[in-house]
């Protein structure tokens, strides 16, 4: 994986006078970031339940927060990002009694499968990928430290947390507490009611149930941790009792999230996260129906990149703001890989004229195009990260730039430093610009050159019925070729 030096080296590391807006879950509006430390980030990112590969709905929030991670580093910051791995819970647990395997072999399997897909994906390991199977310890210490505050009580060899004593639950979710009562009520059986002091109130620990259950000694006997405790644990142990930045799914705020706060909030004192953010759901079918597994509706990252190039599955994912909903389909999907190919054809292109031996002549509208250009898209990036706005800003400048790539004469400095802030706007998006060039030779390439060349005698002999010919079969290929002063140029489409 490449380094970040194309967005921290000298020519593109952003000052932080530009200021970054964030639109904050908690308090619903849009607020300046300002982090802790200055010039230093915090970022937590619920990461998967490995009990199976991920699927695109996953995949969106780990690109999503990768793309914000990215964009802070090319600002300057310097980010410690950690994403969990919930390696025991009960879908964990069913699942390898159903393929007659352990939790541990079951978390190994799909840890591992994970690091496959988003290593494919460009997506940046995180600073730390703590499992909560490797943090027991600390887990029975943050609850009993709850329960030393009357915030926790042991039931059977159950341990819950007393939803009500927590002043502003229900906040980030924006949850009327007493409808949280009644709701729950429906949905907790009664042996489990027997046991809560309140419907709403919620497990940190769960005794062991059955014999062959995975489960560890504990002050409440034999057990294994409730799901959102892990997550408490493990974001204040690597990040500190306040955290810049947390982040995860729409469908995490409630209860995953707000579970979080009332616990972690409880046990420290201290705020616990200074910006909420989450990132919508991906759809699928004319419906736009939520992807989930629960809905059978869900396809895998690992079956997708059988079929589809990996930077085109990241560069269509990262495109939509990360709050917004994204539909996924092959119309959007080839969408994408056509954006991505202008691209490419514009550093292309650009790199063919720096290559060559012609003089470069100063062209002032074309310096001022990339300076704009370079204002746009960092000032739609610190607007929540709107990156629409921040592609358009691009797209819009491609002409200019290719026309003045295939002019007599170019403006070779103003070209350079459009080439290397395209490629730093790209690594933003996780999109690596060399990697995205290099095309593998294929079979026919003999053919292709030969062709073009006895296009070029043709036109020599302005024998234009010939070359036309030889342009259409060219293109009956897949083939676009571009003429240019410098020769005849030409790309797979």
């Amino acid at each position: 994986m490449k380094s970040n030096d194309c967005r921290q080296g000298k020519t593109f590391k952003r000052k932080q006078e530009s200021l970054v807006k964030v639109f904050n879950t908690l308090t619903r509006q849009k607020e300046e970031f300002k982090p802790l430390v200055p010039g230093q980030i915090s970022m937590y990112v619920c990461g998967p339940t490995v009990y199976n590969y991920i699927h695109i709905g996953n995949a969106r929030s780990a690109i999503a927060f990768d793309t914000i991670r990215r964009y802070f580093e090319y600002k300057g910051y310097q980010v410690k990002y950690v994403s969990n791995f919930t390696d025991v819970d009960d879908k964990m647990i069913n699942e390898a009694r159903a393929e007659g395997t352990t939790v541990p072999e079951l978390a190994e399997r799909y840890i591992k499968a994970f690091l496959e897909d988003t290593t494919a994906l460009n997506i940046e390991p995180a600073t730390l990928h703590p499992r909560a199977t490797h943090e027991i310890p600390a887990i029975i210490d943050f609850i009993q430290t709850l329960i030393d505050k009357g915030y926790a009580y042991e039931a059977d060899g159950d341990v819950y947390y007393r939803a009500k004593k927590f002043k502003n639950y229900g906040q980030l979710s924006d949850q009327d507490i007493d409808q949280l009562e009644e709701g729950a009520s429906k949905h907790v059986n009664d042996e489990e009611q027997d046991r809560k002091e309140d419907p709403i109130d919620f497990a940190l620990w769960k005794g062991q149930k059955e014999p062959d259950e995975i489960a560890w000694d504990s002050p409440w006997g034999k057990g294994r941790p409730g799901w959102h405790i892990e997550c408490s644990v493990m974001s204040t142990k690597y990040l500190g009792d306040t955290l810049d930045i947390h982040g995860g799914g729409q469908d995490l705020e409630f209860p995953h999230h707000e579970n979080e706060i009332a616990q972690s909030e409880a046990k420290t004192g201290h705020k616990f996260v200074n910006y909420w953010l989450h990132n919508g759901f991906v759809t699928v079918g004319k419906d736009e129906e939520k992807m989930s597994k629960s809905l059978h509706n869900f396809v895998t990252v690992h079956d997708i990149l059988q079929k589809v190039d990996p930077q085109v599955l990241r560069f269509f994912m990262a495109s939509v703001q990360y709050r917004s909903q994204i539909n996924y389909s092959e119309e959007n999907l080839a969408q994408a890989a056509n954006i991505l190919n202008r691209f490419k054809n514009t550093l292309s292109s650009i790199g063919y004229r720096l290559a060559d031996d012609t003089e470069s002549l100063a062209d002032a509208d074309l310096q001022l195009l990339v300076e704009e250009t370079k204002t746009k898209f960092d000032g739609a990036m610190d607007d929540d990260f709107n990156v629409q706005n921040a592609l358009t800003a691009i797209y819009e400048a491609l002409p200019a730039v290719n026309s003045n790539a295939n002019a007599p004469k170019a403006d070779k400095e103003a070209l350079k430093a459009f080439k290397d802030n395209l490629t730093a706007w790209l690594g933003v998006f996780g999109i690596d610009a060399d990697q995205l060039l290099a095309q593998e030779a294929g079979d026919d390439d003999a053919k292709i050159e030969a062709l073009i060349a006895e296009r070029s005698e043709a036109r020599k002999n302005k024998d234009w019925a010939k070359s036309d010919e030889i342009r259409d079969q060219l293109q009956a290929m897949g083939i676009a070729i571009k003429d240019t002063p410098q020769g005849t140029r030409w790309s797979r489409e």
